[in-house]
């Protein structure tokens, strides 16, 4: 056999994988195989293909006669929308999609090659976890995945879809990169699998409830988003896409808008009620001031009482991070903290402005919270924004109380434009507790309370005294707000600011 004929067979056993035996099994899971998945996340005809011909190294157990070209995972380059990126796909047709040494250092390859080309780097996850027969040299591989993870965080976006089992060690790379997608019935992420847990703590849990898809989004927040099949999942991955920049020195892309950039929606001025303590969906409020059908939510069902995700105004990328009223009345608890951190500190790193929209009454109260450090918890949130040098915009809708009102993007930790409704209530507390405290020997009947509850209320429950200080740069009706906010995006489009120099700051973890 000459070379050309053998570089025809080895190129025939790499696109074949495991054989079709192994990829019918695939597909009756209701997966799809390596190569399938790279297909739907990349523009037609844009892969090309790195090391199709690397094998295993290891001769233990009857692994030398056991070779497959790629050696189960696919790697290489491509374009989404046009724009480059670096990806790898697991293959469980092969070895189960385990890792072994060789395969380790073909993901390493494409990730240094990233950060070189600086683009993004998009995994495709579905590995029964390291090879055993090859022992510490498979663990090995991970760690030198987990470096790679750590190195490129902040420098370029990397994205995980989770699109079958992903366990032990394997677990550690998605969960350092910045976005983790899952697939319903047919994903699942932990570090020790339910036969592991029954023998340890005698707990009886299946695959799914233990970490499957909706454990993730809904209870450990681990995954940012879930999808009901392999096609939707990355359909996601490459709308993630659309909203980053190739890297951390490049802006956002900015898209052609259809939508008038003054358009004000009248129907915002009623939408917060009269009633202080009536909930309304402040998704509502952020679909009708930003872009036309832009607003993509992510980590939807975790920590309701916070909503992050990207939108853009005027064509132009933002996060939006908002309180929501319509769950726990907005307040700020461990969950919503730490969901709120680490979004506001990926937008920060890939130079993705900031509009929050306010609305909290504080943080929540409670020995769970308390014990469960919501302290330390809550200053992660704190933290993040006071870190954060992109364009910060806020527009405070309605309660602004406490601390809360500081960690939400104030103008005291650098918040460029701060606007306020005139629905907006500034003030330590609510009118109720504040009267409570401060005319506590003058209170004798609910008369009285309700009389300087009004007076309270009347002073400081708005957000006068906030403008006339400062703190705050205009109020104005809410039907105003998205001109304002796109005049104001645009202003700071050319905005530096920097952080004093360090090695890097110690958040509090």
């Amino acid at each position: 056999m000459n070379n050309r004929e053998e570089l025809h067979r080895r190129r025939e056993a790499s696109l074949l994988g495991g054989g079709m035996k192994a990829i019918e099994k695939q597909h009756a899971k209701g997966k799809l195989t390596a190569r399938e998945r790279i297909d739907l996340l990349l523009d037609p005809g844009t892969f090309i293909e790195i090391d199709p011909f690397v094998t295993h190294r290891c001769t233990d157990f009857g692994m030398a006669a056991k070779k497959i070209p790629g050696d189960g995972v696919i790697t290489g380059h491509g374009l989404v929308e046009g724009r480059a990126l670096f990806v790898f796909s697991q293959d469980f047709t092969v070895f189960g999609g385990s890792l072994s040494g060789a395969y380790a250092q073909k993901i390493c390859k494409i990730m240094d090659l990233a950060m070189k080309a600086g683009v993004p780097v998009v995994g495709l996850n579905d590995s029964g976890g390291a090879r055993i027969q090859e022992g510490v040299e498979s663990l090995g591989g991970y760690a030198d995945i987990f470096l790679r993870n750590t190195l490129a965080s902040g420098v370029v976006p990397q994205i995980s879809a989770i699109l079958g089992p992903c366990a032990g060690g394997a677990v550690y790379s998605p969960a350092i990169t910045d976005f983790v997608c899952m697939v319903e019935n047919t994903s699942y992420m932990f570090v020790t699998g339910p036969n592991v847990v029954k023998t340890v703590t005698h707990e009886e849990v299946s695959f799914e409830d233990l970490g499957g898809a909706a454990t993730h989004a809904g209870k450990s927040g681990v995954a940012h988003l879930t999808a009901p099949d392999d096609a939707a999942c990355l359909a996601q991955v490459r709308r993630l896409l659309s909203y980053m920049p190739l890297n951390n020195r490049e802006d956002p892309p900015t898209v052609a808008c259809d939508d008038d950039p003054n358009r004000m929606d009248e129907a915002l001025d009623t939408i917060v009620p009269a009633d202080p303590e009536k909930p309304y969906d402040i998704k509502d409020v952020v679909s009708r001031v930003v872009d036309k059908e832009s607003f993509f939510e992510v980590m939807p069902e975790y920590a309701g009482n916070i909503v992050v995700g990207f939108a853009r105004l005027g064509g132009r990328a933002i996060g939006v991070v908002a309180n929501q009223p319509a769950y726990l009345a907005g307040v700020l608890d461990i969950d919503a903290s730490l969901k709120g951190a680490r979004f506001v500190r990926f937008c920060d790193c890939f130079n993705i402005p900031l509009v929050t929209f306010e609305d909290v009454p504080g943080f929540l109260p409670g020995t769970n919270q308390e014990w469960g450090g919501i302290i330390k918890h809550g200053a992660k949130l704190l933290y993040a924004y006071c870190e954060a040098t992109v364009p910060k915009l806020t527009v405070i809708t309605r309660k602004a109380y406490g601390g809360a009102y500081d960690v939400m993007s104030s103008k005291h930790i650098r918040g460029d434009f701060n606007f306020a409704w005139p629905s907006a209530e500034i003030a330590v507390m609510g009118a109720k507790g504040a009267a409570e405290i401060i005319f506590k020997r003058d209170i004798h009947s609910p008369e009285d309370e309700a009389r300087y509850t009004e007076e309270y209320k009347q002073k400081f429950a708005n957000p006068f005294i906030a403008a006339e200080l400062g703190y705050i740069d205009d109020i104005f009706e809410p039907r105003f707000t998205r001109p304002r906010l796109i005049s104001a995006l645009s202003i700071m489009a050319t905005k530096v600011d920097r952080n004093p120099p360090k090695k890097h700051g110690n958040i509090p973890l």
